[in-house]
């Protein structure tokens, strides 16, 4: 699957990760998931955005991600740490960072998930 959704309530975590090629029916399916799966988070919520294993993602996808980011916005996240192991793959999230979440997030970008982790804690 391009784009997968993992909630670990505990850790009061999100993880989303995409992979090789995504689409907007990728990034679409991912919002209606996150928009289902946040009932179970509170608020004070972190998200782990692993970009790790994309290749590339289409420009039509924006809507989508800002979608998400306005939901999670609207639902209490205070950290946002990404893995962008290449940053021409960054496709414009720190730009739309800026819009849409709140100046309190917290957005952390990192080259490993191991850098991510030792974020996270």
């Amino acid at each position: 699957m391009a784009a997968t959704l993992e909630l670990q309530p505990k850790r009061n975590l999100v993880v989303v990760r995409f992979r090789g090629h995504v689409g907007p029916s990728d990034v679409r399916r991912y919002l209606e998931e996150a928009r289902a799966a946040l009932t179970d988070i509170q608020p004070g919520f972190r998200l782990l955005a692993d970009l790790t294993d994309l290749e590339t993602m289409d420009v039509s996808c924006a809507p989508y991600i800002r979608q998400a980011m306005d939901l999670f916005n609207e639902k209490g996240i205070t950290a946002v740490v990404r893995v962008i192991p290449d940053p021409t793959l960054d496709i414009g999230l720190q730009i739309m960072s800026l819009f849409h979440y709140g100046h309190d997030v917290r957005i952390i970008t990192c080259a490993t998930l191991e850098e991510a982790m030792r974020a996270l804690e």
